[in-house]
């Protein structure tokens, strides 16, 4: 009886765990955030201690279910409140930029230089020289911007002095114009309403996603109808 007990119980943390995961969403380790990366560990633990708890093997199920609720529920908010992101999930911080290395913002994000050059070596530079920005961001990856006289060669870089390359800023995210990131681009919501006219675009509501580098390139992504 208790090998039957205990088959039907395997099971059913098995099933429940894998519903729940569902519901998260899948995603790798190294993009999970923090809230994701505990939630899960959590739930896994749960759905374990539900495996071998025969006499109340409810208590870790509900526990796992509430767990899971509360993850979803964070994915919700975080959707619909874009500047709730940076408190829950953090955000990006620049580890180099124009030549130069900072120290205090590798602290912050956690990172020796040693971590550092491991990440771009992964991602083929060698020479620190051939990087023109590294960001690293939220989820634990590096992002790195080469310099436009380092980078593969393109039929458009066919040209004996290509332009250096700028890094695209969010202006906006789910319908909602970014103040922030305008600000420090140097740019209004006046400049922006305008610009999106002469796409068409008459309400920042209608697009899902914009972004902009300084030299006022401008790329809008409409919601789908």
């Amino acid at each position: 009886m208790d090998v039957l007990s205990l088959s039907i119980v395997c099971t059913v943390s098995y099933i429940s765990l894998v519903l729940i995961a569902k519901c998260i969403g899948h995603k790798q380790i190294s993009q999970l955030s923090f809230f994701e990366y505990i939630s899960g560990i959590t739930i896994g633990s749960m759905a374990a201690e539900m495996a071998t708890e025969l006499e109340a093997p409810w208590k870790p199920l509900v526990a796992m279910v509430i767990y899971g609720v509360i993850t979803c529920l964070l994915n919700v908010v975080t959707n619909k409140f874009p500047r709730t992101r940076q408190y829950l999930h953090g955000k990006p911080v620049i580890i180099m930029d124009c030549g130069k290395l900072y120290r205090n913002n590798m602290k912050k994000a956690k990172l020796d230089i040693s971590e550092f050059m491991i990440m771009c070596r992964e991602q083929g530079y060698f020479d620190l020289g051939a990087i023109e920005t590294a960001l690293f961001e939220y989820n634990g990856k590096l992002s790195i911007l080469p310099k436009s006289t380092r980078r593969p060669t393109t039929p458009e870089d066919m040209e004996e002095n290509p332009q250096q390359e700028l890094l695209f800023t969010e202006v906006i995210m789910d319908g909602r114009i970014q103040e922030g990131n305008l600000k420090k681009m140097g740019f209004d919501r006046e400049w922006l309403k305008t610009e999106l006219l002469k796409y068409g675009v008459h309400s920042p509501k209608d697009v899902f996603l914009a972004v902009c580098d300084r030299n006022e390139n401008l790329l809008i992504y409409e919601n789908e109808p």
